[in-house]
C-alpha cells in the first residue's frame, strides 16, 4: 500500500503542476480569441441611402414658372415645366432625343410632385459633417451628408473632389437653407467609385452656377436656378416653385456608373516587432520574422515563434485600436505559456 501510494504521488505531482500551468494558458487563449471575435469590422462612416427622384429623374431641367434659354444650350434629357407654360429659347436650345419639351402636362406635374418628395427627403437627413467654411473649395470629401454651420449658404470658388472610397453606393448630400453659388471656372471631380447620379444639392432658396464651371449632381432647389454661360452640368437643375435660366450650357445625363479615377494610395512602411517589444496600439503589422528569438518576460526561457501577418481590424477609433492591442497581447501570452509547458514536460 505504501509503495502504491508513493507511485501514485510521484506520477500525479507533475500532472498537477501541468494543470496549474494549463489553467492560465487556457484562460489567456480564450480571452484573446473572444476579444478578437467581438472586434467590430471596418466602419462605413458616411454611407447613406440615395435620394429617390421618381419621375423627376427623366428631366435635365424642371421648373415651375418659366424655363428661359439663350444661345445654343444642349440638354441631354427632357425639359419640363409645371404649372407654368412659358418655355423660351428652344431653339436655339436643343433637347436630345428621346428627351422632349414637356409643358403643363400630367407627367410634368407628377415630376414636380416627385421633386417635392425628393427635396423633403434630402432636407431631413441628419448632418454628418459640418463645414465651418461654407466654401467647399480645395476639399476631398467622403460620402455623407454635409452642411455649413446653421445650414448657411454654400459656395464653391475652385475645385471640389468627392471620393467614393471604392463604394459603388456612395452618396453625397449637401444641404443649405439658403443659396448655392459656384464661381466661374469652378469644378467638381469624382474619384474612387463616386457616381454622378448619387450627388444631391438640397437648396433652400436659389442656386447659381458660375460661367464656364463644371458642376456635378442633382440640384433640388426650392425656388429657382440660374446656369450662367458655358456651364457643363453632369446632373439636373430641378426647381420647385420658380424658374430655370440657361445660357449656352450643356447638360449631360448623370451617370450611375462608378468612376474609375483613383488617387495614389498612401504607403505606410511596415512596423517590425523586435524581441521583447510590444506592437503599438492600433498597429496592423504584428509580423515577427521567421525564426526570431523572443524571450518570455521574467522566465529566462528563449523560444522561437513563427508568426506571419496577423492583422487586427482597425476602424480608426482609438478605443477599438486599444482593444485590438489587448487581444494581440492575450494571444501572445497564451502561446508563450504553452511553450513553457512544453519545456517543463521535456525537463
Amino acid at each position: 500500500m505504501r509503495t502504491s501510494a508513493r507511485q501514485y504521488s510521484s506520477t500525479d505531482a507533475p500532472n498537477q503542476r501541468r494543470c496549474r500551468v494549463c489553467v492560465p494558458v487556457l484562460v489567456a487563449l480564450v480571452a484573446g480569441t473572444a476579444t478578437l471575435s467581438f472586434l467590430p469590422g471596418p466602419a462605413e462612416a458616411g454611407i447613406v441611402p440615395t435620394v429617390g427622384l421618381g419621375t423627376a429623374a427623366n428631366y435635365s431641367v424642371l421648373a415651375a414658372s418659366t424655363v428661359t434659354n439663350t444661345n445654343a444650350t444642349v440638354v441631354g434629357q427632357s425639359v419640363g415645366l409645371s404649372p407654368g407654360s412659358a418655355v423660351v429659347g428652344f431653339p436655339p436650345g436643343v433637347v436630345l432625343p428621346p428627351g422632349i419639351i414637356d409643358v403643363a402636362s400630367p407627367t410634368a406635374l407628377q415630376a414636380q410632385n416627385d421633386l417635392t418628395t425628393a427635396y423633403n427627403d434630402a432636407a431631413i437627413r441628419g448632418v454628418e459633417f459640418t463645414q465651418t467654411n461654407p466654401d467647399l473649395v480645395g476639399q476631398t470629401l467622403i460620402p455623407g451628408v454635409y452642411a455649413a454651420t446653421a445650414k448657411a449658404p454654400l459656395g464653391l470658388s475652385g475645385q471640389l473632389v468627392l471620393d467614393g472610397q471604392n463604394n459603388p453606393n456612395a452618396v453625397f448630400i449637401f444641404q443649405t437653407d439658403s443659396t448655392l453659388i459656384t464661381s466661374s471656372g469652378s469644378t467638381i471631380e469624382l474619384i474612387n467609385g463616386a457616381s454622378e447620379c448619387n450627388v444631391f444639392w438640397q437648396i433652400g432658396s436659389s442656386a447659381t452656377l458660375g460661367t464656364g464651371s463644371v458642376f456635378v449632381g442633382n440640384i433640388l432647389a426650392l425656388t429657382s436656378i440660374t446656369v450662367q454661360s458655358a456651364v457643363v452640368v453632369h446632373g439636373r437643375a430641378l426647381a420647385q416653385t420658380g424658374a430655370v435660366t440657361l445660357d449656352n450650357d450643356t447638360f449631360v445625363q448623370p451617370s450611375c456608373i462608378p468612376t474609375t479615377v483613383t488617387t495614389p494610395p498612401t504607403t505606410v512602411p511596415p512596423t517590425t516587432t523586435t524581441a521583447g517589444s510590444v506592437p503599438p496600439p492600433g498597429s496592423t503589422d504584428t509580423t515577427l520574422a521567421p525564426g526570431a528569438d523572443t524571450t518570455a518576460p521574467g522566465t529566462g526561457v528563449s523560444t522561437t515563434f513563427f508568426f506571419t501577418d496577423i492583422t487586427l481590424p482597425s476602424t480608426g477609433n482609438s478605443a477599438t485600436n486599444a482593444t485590438s492591442g489587448i487581444a494581440g497581447l492575450s494571444l501572445l501570452a497564451g502561446l508563450a505559456a504553452i511553450v513553457l509547458v512544453r519545456r517543463r514536460r521535456q525537463v
